[in-house]
């Protein structure tokens, strides 16, 4: 059994998701949803939105309609269930038959419909009639209540979603674009011919590559599995059994990863809480020493870092937090915290230079012409803080 340092270990994840290295830019972001596997969707949008981050951290300042437009056109992606709502490569639809099997043996999940088979019917006769809808194009999203207080027509659609006579394979404006799977998706992908065992196996063996390095819960978290689903194919899987120092868990590693030394420039940048890198905050802790959590729906009274604090990956590590807002053509740092949880090399001091530096390239990303630094943890640095943000 390979053993791996605690330093190994975090290149190797680093190499894997993208992040060290140089970025293979031909590929793309098409290359980067492919590599990752899952990119997560959030609604909350700061700089952006979390699914524009995530090429951002990798690639860099790519433009953002690129982005859009290399998830949603040609045919390449679909949205479902997986780590979240998240993007998917077309290529992964048979591999989640055994999740749509699930949802049709279960039923819905928490609306109910009451002529299920009549509207059902009339959601597939106008995809079919008039090509990709939204909710509201198709009748009607909400019967006027809370957001939750969902139509007939909204219930019947993501219904066909969950159980895959329904694709998303687009967003506009936020809302979901439905269309038929059987045009959106290609032939060749078109089915539900792989087992439930056969769909871990291969789901397990993709987390483990876009992880490089994970114990049992981060294989069954990348996609939400049950561990139980993970021991019963992680021997047919290809990974193999590693001893990483400090974990104090059993880990697995792509083979591939292991056969060479991770090298190469590590990017500096802002990442999105959202980010495979870091979504799982118990193998964050772990690996980085970072005990991250989004406090966007935490009282104001009561948040440390800030709404969408967005760690700094710099040198390989995560140096600081910035809880980032604009307002115009200035990129505000309404909270800098400096430094990580951990000792780790890094002091506040030293988080100062790539904190500002992965701050101006945000904001030429964004548009920003000016940045704006208001508090800084700890207090005394903010002036050196201002002072690196304008150089």
């Amino acid at each position: 059994m390979d053993s791996l340092t605690a330093d190994e270990a975090r290149r190797i994840v680093l190499r894997a998701q993208g992040l060290l290295g140089a970025p293979d830019r031909r590929a793309g972001v098409r290359g980067v949803l492919r590599s990752l596997g899952s990119v997560q969707l959030d609604t909350i949008s700061v700089l952006a939105r979390s699914h524009e981050l995530i090429p951002y951290a990798r690639l860099g300042a790519v433009g953002r309609q690129a982005v859009e437009d290399a998830y949603w056109t040609g045919g390449h992606s679909f949205e479902y269930w997986s780590h979240a709502a998240c993007i998917l490569p077309i290529e992964e639809w048979p591999l989640f038959a055994f999740r749509r099997r699930a949802r049709r043996t279960r039923g819905f999940r928490w609306h109910r419909m009451d002529e299920p088979e009549k509207s059902l019917a009339a959601v597939l006769d106008r995809l079919r009639a008039d090509g990709p809808l939204t909710s509201t194009e198709l009748g009607g999203a909400k019967n006027g209540g809370p957001w939750w207080d969902w139509s007939e027509t909204k219930i019947a659609v993501e219904w066909a979603l969950d159980t895959g006579e329904v694709v998303c394979a687009q967003r506009r404006g936020w809302k979901r674009v439905y269309d038929l799977a059987e045009r959106a998706v290609p032939d060749a992908l078109l089915h539900d011919d792989l087992t439930d065992e056969e769909c871990m196996r291969r789901l397990v063996t993709q987390a483990g590559q876009a992880l490089g390095v994970a114990t049992r819960a981060d294989l069954a978290d990348y996609h939400r599995l049950k561990g139980a689903e993970v021991d019963a194919v992680i021997g047919d899987t290809g990974l193999v059994p590693v001893e990483v120092a400090g974990w104090g868990k059993p880990a697995w590693a792509d083979p591939e990863a292991l056969a060479s030394e991770p090298r190469g420039r590590h990017r500096t940048t802002l990442l999105s809480p959202f980010d495979s890198l870091i979504w799982d905050r118990a193998r964050t802790e772990r690996i980085f020493g970072l005990t991250h959590r989004l406090e966007a729906y935490v009282p104001k009274p009561k948040r440390i870092h800030g709404y969408f604090a967005m760690p700094v990956l710099a040198g390989g590590r995560l140096v600081a937090r910035v809880d980032p807002a604009r307002e115009g053509t200035t990129l505000v740092a309404r909270q800098v915290s400096l430094g990580p949880d951990e000792p780790n090399g890094v002091t506040p001091a030293k988080a100062v230079a790539p904190t500002a530096d992965a701050l101006r390239e945000a904001a030429t990303w964004v548009g920003a012409s000016d940045i704006r630094v208001e508090r800084v943890v700890p207090a005394p640095l903010r002036d050196a803080m201002v002072a690196a943000t304008a150089g």
